[in-house]
């Protein structure tokens, strides 16, 4: 019978103690609780802190769980599950707003667009499962950056490259499109990606009311907004469809 791997063993026992009592706990309580060096369990916490399964309190220096591990816990919701959940909301939402629909998932970085609703006219059109898209540009990258812990820090580690005049690279003002999107539920993106394409998004939660993923419509500026500004009827639809589909995975109301 193989042996068992005494690191991984330790780095698991720890997980599940800061799993289990307080919120946060410091490095002699951690090293004492398991019967550990000091040495010994800072070096542990140091690799669960790289991998982001903990982090550490600044202030206090105090460990807890997390995001990534939070992420990890909440993989019962399959990409699938969410896309089948959402193809009878986007479906009417493209429908309603004569414009595409996307929904999007964190992956590697970016926006992994899961779902593609064709805009219900007769023009041709790419289908765009499967392409990727930047975090800190797009309106459905905004608003998993805002929602979600590690895709916030994602996109800050990230290059934010420009793609157009438009495009958000600084960090202060990064942070305060953030602060904007989740104050108001939805994010923006006029012409910050690609020139003369204007989208708006609002994030779909789980029934642990954890983010899991995005919906966004996606048009020509001159259809999308008035006079530079989203139209408010276009914003209203696409939160009026991620509260759908949250609320059909549990999330009630939001």
């Amino acid at each position: 019978m193989p042996k068992n791997i005494q690191s991984l063993e330790r780095a698991a026992a720890m997980l599940r103690l800061l799993a289990g009592g307080e919120r946060r706990l410091g490095l002699s309580d951690i090293a004492s609780s398991l019967d550990l060096a000091k040495g010994t369990a800072h070096g542990i916490l140091r690799t669960l802190q790289t991998e982001g399964f903990v982090e550490q309190d600044p202030a206090s220096g105090r460990y807890q769980l997390g995001a990534e591990l939070l992420r990890l816990g909440n993989s019962y919701l399959d990409v699938h599950e969410l896309r089948a959940r959402a193809l009878v909301w986007t479906d009417d939402l493209a429908r309603s707003s004569g414009e595409s629909v996307h929904l999007g998932v964190l992956h590697q970085h970016g926006v992994l667009v899961v779902h593609h609703v064709f805009r219900p006219d007769d023009s041709r059109q790419v289908l765009e499962v499967g392409a990727m898209q930047p975090l800190h540009s797009t309106a459905l990258g905004k608003v998993l950056s805002a929602y979600d812990p590690v895709a916030h820090t994602e996109a800050l580690e990230v290059e934010r490259k420009a793609y157009t005049p438009r495009t958000v690279t600084d960090l202060e003002d990064f942070e305060a499109v953030l602060d904007m999107t989740r104050a108001r539920g939805w994010a923006a993106d006029v012409e910050e990606t690609w020139e003369g394409v204007a989208s708006v998004a609002a994030p779909i939660h789980d029934r642990r009311r954890m983010p899991v993923g995005a919906v966004a419509i996606t048009g020509a500026v001159e259809r999308v907004c008035d006079d530079g500004e989203l139209r408010q009827e276009l914003v209203a639809a696409v939160r009026d469809c991620a509260r759908a589909v949250s609320r059909d995975l549990g999330a009630g109301r939001f």
